[in-house]
């Protein structure tokens, strides 16, 4: 499957240290391989795909896996 990452998606991955970027766009493959992990919260059309303490918040359009953010907690 096909994964887009929007503007603030992008804007985010560029602000991370080397080593937590390396773990996301190995998580992003994996979502490309293996999509529709974990709702978000019930009822709502979000996936999240956890990342040691950060998450990747994403929707699927049109077969193609959105990502809508990434987010690390400090």
């Amino acid at each position: 499957m096909e994964v887009e990452l929007l503007e603030q998606a992008k804007n985010d991955l560029h602000k991370m240290d080397n080593s937590v970027f390396i773990d996301f766009m190995k998580h992003l493959e994996k979502i490309a391989g293996i999509p529709f992990q974990r709702h978000l919260k019930h009822g709502l059309p979000f996936y999240v795909e956890e990342v040691g303490q950060g998450r990747i918040i994403y929707t699927i359009v049109y077969k193609c896996e959105v990502i809508i953010t990434c987010v690390t907690y400090m």
